[in-house]
Parts: C-alpha cells; sequence; structure tokens
C-alpha cells in the first residue's frame, strides 16, 4: 500500500524520531511511505484557541494536499482527531460546503498509526524487540475522539521482550491539554503529580503513549523530578529492534525522543 504521512508540526519540529519510526515500521512492513512536503498545520492549535478562520484555512489546505492518497498515517491522535472529527465540525460551522464534502470523502482514510496497523493492515506483530518495562498512557484524544481501545496495547503485547506494567488511573488526564496547560496551570500541574505518581508506583521504565504533547508533559515533570522514566512514542518501540542501542533507553531522565 502507498500511505501518505502526516507528521505532524509538533513531532516535525521538535520530535523528528517519530517520523522517522513510522516510515521504518511501515517499510519494514513491505509498504510504500510518502511525504507531501507541502504539508503544515492540521489547525488543532488555532481552532482550540478560537481561531476559526484561520483553521479553516488550514483544513482546506490539508485536504487538497492529502485527499489523493489511499491512506494517510499520522503519529498523533491529537491530530487525527482534528482532521476525522473537527473538520467536520469546522465547515458546518462555516458552512463550508466545499470542506464538508471533502472531509466527508477522505475522514475513512485518515489514521493514527495503532488503527493503521491493526485495523486496515491487519497487524499487531510488527517484528518489533524492546527488553524494557514499560506503561502505556492513553491520551484523552485516543481515548475520547477516537476511541482507540486495546489497538495500541495489542500491538505493545506482540513485542519481544517488552514487559507491559499497568498504569493505575491510566484513563485519567495528564493535564496537558495544549492550552489548558497554559490558562489553568495550577490544575495541570496538580494532575500532572498524580500521573507521575501513578507512572512511579508502575515500576516502568517507558511511558508509551499517542501523541509527543503529553508524552513532553509527563516527561519534563518526571525529569525535573528526578524520576528516571522515559518517555517514547508508540512508534518508537515499533520500530526498535534486537540491533540497536537500548541502554540508551535508560541512561538519563528527559522527554520523549
Amino acid at each position: 500500500m502507498r500511505i501518505a504521512l502526516f507528521v505532524a508540526c509538533f513531532n516535525d519540529a521538535v520530535y523528528p524520531e517519530t517520523g522517522r519510526a513510522v516510515v521504518a515500521v511501515l517499510e519494514r512492513l513491505g509498504h510504500e511511505v510518502v511525504f507531501p512536503e507541502e504539508q503544515t498545520c492540521c489547525g488543532q492549535m488555532h481552532m482550540n484557541a478560537g481561531y476559526r478562520r484561520e483553521a479553516r484555512v488550514l483544513a482546506r489546505r490539508f485536504v487538497d494536499i492529502f485527499s489523493p492518497y489511499q491512506a494517510v498515517v499520522a503519529p498523533s491522535a491529537s491530530c487525527v482527531g482534528t482532521v476525522v472529527r473537527g473538520y467536520g465540525d469546522l465547515a458546518e460551522e462555516c458552512g463550508d460546503a466545499y470542506l464538508a464534502e471533502a472531509v466527508d470523502e477522505m475522514a475513512g482514510r485518515v489514521h493514527e498509526l495503532s488503527e493503521l496497523l491493526v485495523d486496515v493492515l491487519g497487524v499487531t506483530d510488527v517484528g518489533a524487540w524492546f527488553p524494557h518495562r514499560v506503561a502505556y498512557h492513553p491520551t484523552c484524544h485516543s481515548l475520547r475522539v477516537l476511541h482507540s481501545g486495546d489497538r495500541p496495547v495489542r500491538l505493545l503485547r506482540e513485542v519481544r521482550q517488552l514487559q507491559l506494567v499497568e498504569l493505575a488511573g491510566a484513563d485519567s488526564c495528564c493535564g496537558f491539554g495544549g492550552i489548558f496547560a497554559l490558562k489553568n496551570a495550577a490544575t495541570s500541574v496538580a494532575m500532572l503529580g498524580d500521573k507521575l505518581a501513578a507512572v512511579r508506583a508502575s515500576g516502568a521504565e517507558v511511558v508509551c503513549s499517542l501523541d509527543n504533547s503529553c508524552l513532553a508533559h509527563i516527561g519534563g515533570g518526571a525529569s525535573r523530578l528526578g524520576y528516571g522514566v522515559r518517555t517514547m512514542h508508540l512508534a518508537e518501540i515499533l520500530a526498535s529492534t534486537s540491533d540497536i542501542d537500548h541502554e540508551r533507553v535508560t541512561r538519563a531522565p528527559g522527554g520523549p525522543r
């Protein structure tokens, strides 16, 4: 299958390793991955901040760029949620018939990575090897917008040598929420504290998720407190094999890589 990668601006600017990991996994499975270089932000930040007109411009740009592709994958549940759920609401609000029709036509071809692997490609074992204790944090968008369910966990359970540990209160928000963390900093920090306590109690070496934005929040807090836990996107774990240096995972605390 020929698959277009929508890397998401957060990953492109800060965590490019995640995009590379998506390519590595899909190419290992025999698929062709293309990267439309004209891609920009999906408009999620603009929508959340109330800049609806600006978001509409970016939404139209997204559908124009990605509509020719049979399948689109993004390593971000929040960005995929924006495209498949938010764009329709935006089109209705703006009375944009073109955007409404385009989104309706292509929404079923835009996938978060775990959804693409499990539902579209029918794969749970991608040939990964990762000898560490891992806790999975389901982000709010993956849990409540995309309803990702157990797809990420099913993929993690097939990773050789990976020990999946339980994270208490896993379905609770980490406190990031983008603009929420800026406008409600004290509440955000308190929520992060609860999440970090659960992470520490789990005994995990690595916290895994579908959104690097949430992992940045968790990883930053863990680093400040000296917890020594690492954060990694699901794609990076699935791209991992026995011929890489796994010791780097636990060397020093920090955010996602």
